[in-house]
């Protein structure tokens, strides 16, 4: 009885709204926290996944070898490759294209892939201006693969000891 005529009063009272009010106050008068973009920038997750690149070997050779793993697992289609077989009897690709509209970013293709070929890259200042920009070729995955390789590498060792 007593709980019903407290419930009635805190009802006639607003009770939930003066809650609400003072918890907005508590942060309305405490300090901002705001991150001045492209200034200064906020700390990524060592978990991040970004611009995908395809790696080489050390003696400059690509590491795909067209086995196609990565494309059967991408839940969202969005890898298209094409290979043939090379004089020396290995396969390599002729095409490899990533559509970054359809890729979800999951991962899957950089954890399939046998030979850490293709992976993701902590990029994410990129942007598309022309309509057929945002499907990726073989030549600029081994570009940017090219140009990030020591961050690429750094972040695998890094990987490699939390697995």
């Amino acid at each position: 009885m007593i709980k019903a005529i407290v419930d009635y009063f805190r009802s006639l009272l607003l009770w939930e709204l003066v809650q609400g009010l003072r918890l907005t106050g508590r942060y309305l008068f405490a300090r901002k926290i705001t991150v001045q973009y492209p200034d200064e920038k906020t700390p990524q997750s060592p978990r991040f996944r970004g611009l995908h690149a395809l790696r080489r070997y050390p003696n400059g050779e690509e590491r795909c070898i067209a086995c196609k793993l990565c494309e059967v697992v991408c839940p969202a289609l969005a890898i298209t490759i094409e290979s043939e077989e090379r004089e020396d009897g290995t396969r390599r690709t002729t095409r490899y294209d990533i559509d970054l509209f359809k890729c979800i970013y999951c991962g899957f293709c950089e954890e399939s892939c046998p030979v850490d070929s293709i992976v993701e890259t902590r990029i994410y200042e990129y942007h598309f201006e022309r309509r057929g920009e945002n499907i990726i070729t073989k030549e600029q995955l081994l570009a940017i693969g090219d140009r990030y390789e020591e961050q690429i590498a750094a972040d695998r060792a890094k990987d490699a000891r939390y697995r």
